[in-house]
C-alpha cells in the first residue's frame, strides 16, 4: 500500500480531507513520527510501533489505533460510531471529532512510550 503520504493520494476527494486532518492531528502530537508499514497498513510509527493508521473503504472510513485496549476504555464516548477494540469506524457524513482522535492518540502515545 505505500506510504501514509502515497495511500492519502488515493483516497477520493471528500474522504481524503478527513483522515488527512487525522493524520494532521497525530504528527502535531508526535512530529517524530515516521512513515512505514504496520498489519499491512500504511501507518505512522513511534519508536518503531504502530501509532496510527487510517483508510477508507468501500463503506466507510476507519482510524487504527494498533492498541486494544483503547478503544474499550472510550465505549461510552464511541456512542455514535461502530467500533470494535481495535479499530473506528466512521464516515464522511460523521466524522471523528478532533478532541476524540486527539484522546485515542495522545493515549496510544503514552502507550508506546511508557
Amino acid at each position: 500500500m505505500g506510504t501514509v503520504t502515497e495511500y492519502l493520494e488515493s483516497v477520493t476527494a471528500g474522504n481524503r480531507t478527513i483522515l488527512e486532518r487525522i493524520v494532521e492531528l497525530a504528527r502535531e502530537l508526535a512530529p517524530d513520527a515516521e512513515e512505514g508499514v504496520s498489519y499491512g497498513m500504511p501507518a505512522l510509527l513511534v519508536d518503531g510501533k504502530g501509532f496510527l493508521s487510517v483508510l477508507e473503504t468501500k463503506k466507510h472510513l476507519a482510524l487504527y489505533p494498533f492498541s486494544g485496549q483503547i478503544l474499550p476504555e472510550m465505549s461510552e464516548e464511541l456512542g455514535g460510531y461502530s467500533w470494535s477494540p481495535g479499530t473506528l469506524r466512521f464516515s464522511a457524513d460523521n466524522p471523528v471529532p478532533d478532541s476524540m482522535v486527539r484522546r485515542i492518540l495522545e493515549t496510544r502515545l503514552a502507550a508506546i512510550r511508557k
